[in-house]
């Protein structure tokens, strides 16, 4: 298992990235989290097969049709324990 820390730029927030993305992580089999952050970027913390985290990270590039993608800073996570599932965090 691997895990990946996204900061997700551009038109992001207000456009429904976040619910969104937990269809996306659901359908792509990977578990984390995503978040808005107060910087107006999202936060996304992806993590599973290698496989199933890079489609997770190519919907992250695109994102839902009214949102505007710029750019994205990708890290090397440590795979998180007791993560089951694909969920909102509170805004940070």
């Amino acid at each position: 298992m691997i895990a990946r820390r996204l900061i997700i730029r551009g038109r992001v927030q207000g456009v429904g990235y976040r619910d969104a993305a937990i269809d996306a992580a659901r359908s792509c089999g990977v578990t984390g989290w995503v978040r808005n952050r107060i910087d107006g970027t999202v936060e996304v913390l992806i993590q599973g097969e290698a496989e199933a985290v890079a489609r997770a990270i190519g919907w992250c590039r695109r994102g839902p049709a009214p949102a505007r993608v710029t750019a994205i800073d990708i890290a090397e996570e440590a795979a998180a324990e007791g993560i089951a599932a694909f969920a909102v965090r509170p805004t940070v």
